[in-house]
């Protein structure tokens, strides 16, 4: 004897979650984020944070990105416990047109939202991932060690401290925020299959005129 199964709109959707459907549901804004999705590994609703954009949450959602030469700063305010992150391919240059694609509007966006909601400079934090150099031959555009060392230059200016940071190197990374508690997890990834990472940095070499270390503690994943 066979079950009668429900209508297609009522069955619930694998990887589906209440808040899932919260986040989705949120109004657009330039430059937010905005691919939500749940993600099996963490067992937890997740956004993806792409070239240009941001997200700053106060609840521990995954924030999570890919990076080759790109840079992600990840904010969070020790008080408010209000975390979040950005992804930017480019130093300085752009406008408000170009969203989040270079690191000056990219840093100010992401602060700006973080104040919002109610974090301030003296307590924030910060911790600093990317500028791999994964391509070869396009070393000589130093682009990653470019966007590291504006990374580093900003928040010292702003003085937010950089607790911890996975930066350099030849390797491209995946990174996941926790906003709510500040946590970070960086996986480094094998150089090949990155097909969409050396589009973003054909993309970024176009846009480039012709350092740092890597240090302090991540967690791996």
């Amino acid at each position: 004897m066979s079950i009668p199964q429900p209508p297609a709109a009522a069955r619930p959707v694998p990887g589906s979650t209440p808040r899932l459907q919260q986040l989705k549901n949120l109004p657009p804004r330039n430059g937010q984020a905005s691919f939500f999705f749940y993600d099996a590994h963490f067992r937890s609703e997740a956004v993806k944070v792409l070239p240009g954009e941001f997200f700053v949450f106060d609840e521990d959602i995954a924030i999570m990105t890919t990076l080759g030469s790109c840079i992600a700063a990840c904010l969070w305010d020790r008080e408010r416990r209000v975390g979040g992150m950005n992804h930017f391919m480019l130093p300085e240059g752009g406008s408000a047109a170009d969203g989040g694609r270079y690191g000056s509007y990219a840093m100010e966006l992401l602060i700006n939202e973080m104040i919002k909601r109610g974090a301030t400079r003296p307590t924030m934090e910060a911790k600093v991932f990317g500028g791999g150099a994964v391509i070869s031959g396009m070393s000589s555009l130093n682009v990653g060690e470019r966007n590291t060392a504006f990374v580093m230059d900003y928040l010292r200016t702003e003085r937010i401290t950089v607790v911890s940071k996975d930066v350099l190197d030849i390797y491209p990374r995946k990174v996941c925020f926790l906003p709510a508690s500040g946590k970070a997890m960086v996986k480094r990834l094998a150089s090949t299959n990155t097909e969409m990472l050396q589009a973003q940095e054909k993309a970024a070499s176009r846009a480039a005129a012709p350092v740092a270390s890597a240090g302090g503690s991540v967690d791996l994943f």
